[in-house]
């Protein structure tokens, strides 16, 4: 998960208006990824930056603002998913 904290941390130097984030947590266990996705989402908003984020877990795609679904080659409006995690 260090890695990735770092990996945002760089993304964000150079002062970005929006932040592209290809499966921010694909290879990390449920509680590290968690953590990270908690990191991501304080940097994210804390400093106004929008944030696309590639992601096969609904979980951490359901606290997003808006999602965007791929399903069988079309790109279909996810809205919002669900309630966002605590």
């Amino acid at each position: 998960g260090e890695q990735q904290r770092v990996a945002i941390a760089r993304a964000l130097a150079n002062k970005p208006r929006i932040l592209l984030a290809d499966e921010p947590t694909g290879n990390l266990d449920p509680r590290t990824a968690s953590g990270v996705f908690d990191a991501l989402e304080h940097i994210v908003r804390a400093e106004g930056v929008a944030a696309l984020v590639a992601t096969h877990n609904l979980q951490l795609a359901a606290r997003m603002d808006r999602a965007l679904i791929l399903h069988e080659g079309r790109l279909i409006d996810g809205g919002k998913l669900g309630a966002k995690a605590e």
